[in-house]
């Protein structure tokens, strides 16, 4: 078994993205993210940083708009339009959660879908599930990323994704099945569930819930991607006992260290791939 380097996956996926940025550079074209915030959670900001951060590395512009617990719907309404008709503004990012008394539905969908970074958009969803995964979510888009240098032959596989939201598991599954693989989901209302993640080639687990995935859960020589991160007593956990199931596995991802990284390089991408489309 063993646990997976991220971290370098992500180091060396850069490179090329780096090269990918100096082309358009050259061409005068300077891919560019706004970032919207509104909310107060420390771990969103945490997220913003580190997003900001990495930008500021690969040589992609980006530009913050953070908004006090007073914003309304109508106001962030408007500052989407004016993102949305900026020719400069490549992709567009809403940072979740929002404040509760906001729409959140109507603020994501409001996002043209070329601009729609994470691909959360109602259309953007729908074209993942067509097929056209042109922008897809980033934390999938970042565990398909892991897979590829772990397995380059996903096709006829069996994966399990343990976890149904709208921003890992639904789309998760989709981008799976978008490799061919034979997939299963399943969620809180499952029964029996280590019946099905014994069948996974690839388990997915994205519930929250830590160590909810133990070692006789697992298939002997699987691949374990841990999506979940939780503060248990001040440490950071996942949803897999990764002590125990490192035993039969063939590869798990740590966490943290693990999903995490490759989500925030997702980010970077996608505003890469657009910033191409506007150059077309």
């Amino acid at each position: 078994m063993s646990i997976v380097d991220v971290k370098q996956i992500v180091e060396n996926k850069k490179v090329k993205l780096k090269r990918e940025i100096l082309d358009l550079r050259d061409k005068g074209i300077v891919p560019k993210l706004a970032v919207i915030l509104a909310n107060d959670s420390d771990a969103s900001r945490v997220y913003v940083g580190r997003k900001r951060k990495l930008c500021h590395e690969l040589g992609i512009e980006e530009t913050e708009y953070l908004f006090d617990e007073k914003v309304t719907t109508d106001n962030i309404l408007k500052v989407i339009t004016k993102l949305n008709n900026d020719p400069e503004v490549d992709g567009i990012l809403v940072q979740l959660p929002l404040f509760k008394h906001l729409d959140e539905s109507r603020i994501i969908d409001s996002i043209v879908p070329e601009k729609d970074v994470d691909g959360f958009s109602a259309i953007n969803v729908g074209r993942l599930y067509q097929g056209k995964d042109e922008i897809v979510p980033c934390t999938p888009k970042g565990v398909l990323t892991i897979l590829k240098e772990l397995e380059p032959e996903l096709k006829g596989k069996n994966a399990v994704v343990v976890g149904r939201s709208q921003i890992v598991g639904k789309p998760m599954a989709a981008l799976l099945l978008n490799e061919n693989m034979t997939v299963t989901i399943c969620h809180s209302a499952t029964t029996n569930l280590p019946e099905h993640t014994r069948t996974a080639d690839v388990l997915v687990v994205a519930t929250g819930i830590p160590h909810l995935i133990k070692e006789n859960m697992v298939k002997e020589g699987a691949i374990v991607i841990d999506v979940g991160m939780t503060r248990v007593k001040e440490k950071l956990v996942g949803d897999v006992d990764t002590e125990n199931v490192e035993k039969v596995a063939k590869y798990v991802t740590p966490v943290p260290g693990g999903v995490g990284l490759t989500t925030v390089y997702s980010l970077a991408e996608n505003v890469v791939e657009i910033a191409k489309n506007r150059k077309k």
